[in-house]
This record gives structure tokens, C-alpha cells and sequence, in this order.
């Protein structure tokens, strides 16, 4: 089982910004993609997902050899995509609690409503968010405030890492997690994923810096630059990219292309 990319070609208001790239994330392996700004790493997490404001020109996609770019983004969901946000919205008025139970609901198939399938009863997903929010250390006093109100940016993130628990996707694409984050809020948010990592379940870790892989341990290390990933290799690498930039590696592909 796995997430396999084939010259993926992606663009936003006719503008090309994916360029043919590949990429195949097996079951159960942590995948760094890193980049400077602008190389197109938030774009493919975004077309991952199914956002309709990336135009997807060209390239295959296939999840566990189901065709990915023929569903809807919440028949992504439902096969077992998830993608954190950068940015998450707030929502006042909404608790975390209910937000998450209806996630839940939607993302497992379930109904809510009047019908006869309500869903997961209110006592069976209380048991398991208190399960989750043990596992990832957080607060019960998190589920009562509302979805993304007035939280810190490691809050917010840390909402995020609660959510994907519950609804335990197989493929998980953190974007830019680490944007914004202290050192402990990162900490923190690293050891969510962490709490979350095995052979069921694969990440994408999409991040400008190398930081978030002290704490976060990739088995591949992806470069992504001018829309295509031009370099691949271990944990290494991204030690490489913190001594020396990206500009030495940049200028080092662009000789031997010449």
C-alpha cells in the first residue's frame, strides 16, 4: 500500500507551479519535503487534498491503487487523507468537541441528523476523544473552548494533531506545522506526531526548516525546488540543508542539468 505521485502538474489561475513531480510514500514511512519559499510545497499539499484552486494540468495520483484525482476532497477524507492546515480557521460558536465529533462522523461514513444512524453516540466518542487527549497530553478543558478561538499557534496545531488522531487517517500531510511555533509548543506538537506514528500510518512533513526533523525523524528527505524534486535521501540531507542552505544545492543540480 502506498501514495505514489507520477509527474504531477499543478497550477494556479493558468500559472504552472507543480512541474512534473514524483514522489511514492510507502505505508508507514515519514516523509520530509522541504523547499525554499515559493518551490510549490504548500501547492501539492493543497492538490493532495483536492482544493479547487489548483488546477491540476497533468500527472497521476494513486492512493492504495485507487485513482486519488477522480474523488472529491471528502472522498479523500473518507479513503484516509488528512491534511493539517498551516493556518487553521477559527470558528466562535463551534466547540472543539462537537467540531471533532462531526469530523468524525463525516470522515467514518456515519450520519448525523434525525435518521436512525445518528452517528457515534455522544458517550462512545467522549471515551475516545479523553483516549486521544491522554495520548497527546492535552488539557480536557481543550474540547469545551471553541474551534480555534483565541488559541496560540501551538494551540491551534495542537488541535490539529487531535483531530487527525480521531480520525485516523493512513496518509497525514502536515503543512508547515511548524510555522510560527516556540521551541515548546514545537516540542509539543512533535511529540503528538510522534504519538501517532506506526506501521498504519504515513506522513508527509512539509516544512521550510530543519528544525521540526530534530524532533520528528524522517526516513526520506525530499528536496522541492521550481516545482520538481530535485534531490532525495535520508535524514542526512536535511542536516546538509541546515549547514549550507539552499543555495548550494540548488546551484550544485543546476550545473549537472547544464
Amino acid at each position: 500500500m502506498s501514495l505514489v505521485i507520477k509527474d504531477l502538474r499543478v497550477s494556479i489561475d493558468e500559472k504552472p507551479i507543480l512541474k512534473g513531480l514524483n514522489l511514492e510514500v510507502g505505508l508507514g514511512e515519514v516523509h520530509a519535503i522541504m523547499g525554499p519559499n515559493g518551490s510549490g510545497k504548500s501547492t501539492l499539499a493543497y492538490a493532495l487534498a483536492g482544493h479547487p484552486k489548483y488546477e491540476v494540468e497533468d500527472g497521476e495520483v494513486w492512493m492504495d491503487d485507487v485513482n486519488l484525482l477522480e474523488l472529491t476532497p471528502d472522498e479523500r477524507a473518507k479513503m484516509g487523507l488528512f491534511l493539517a492546515f498551516q493556518y487553521p480557521t477559527a470558528i466562535p460558536g463551534i466547540s472543539m468537541a462537537n467540531f471533532l465529533r462531526t469530523a468524525v462522523n463525516a470522515v467514518k461514513g456515519e450520519k448525523n441528523g434525525d435518521g436512525k444512524n445518528k452517528g457515534i453516540p455522544i458517550t462512545e466518542f467522549r471515551k475516545l476523544m479523553t483516549e486521544k487527549m491522554n495520548l497527546l497530553k492535552i488539557d480536557k478543558e481543550f474540547a469545551r473552548r471553541y474551534l480555534n478561538e483565541g488559541f496560540s499557534g501551538g494551540e491551534k496545531k495542537r488541535a490539529e494533531i487531535l483531530q487527525m488522531a480521531l480520525l485516523e487517517p493512513k496518509y497525514a500531510i502536515l503543512d508547515e506545522t511548524d510555522s510560527g511555533l516556540d521551541i515548546d509548543a514545537l516540542k509539543v506538537v512533535s511529540e503528538g506526531v510522534n504519538a501517532l506514528t506506526g506501521p498504519n500510518r504515513s506522513f508527509i512533513v512539509i516544512t521550510h526548516y530543519q528544525r521540526i526533523l530534530n524532533y520528528v525523524k524522517p526516513d526520506f528527505v525530499h528536496i522541492l525546488y521550481n516545482g520538481q524534486i530535485i534531490e532525495s535521501g535520508g535524514p542526512e540531507l536535511a542536516l546538509r540543508l541546515e549547514q549550507e542552505g539552499y543555495d548550494n544545492l540548488i546551484k550544485e543540480k543546476e550545473m549537472e542539468a547544464a
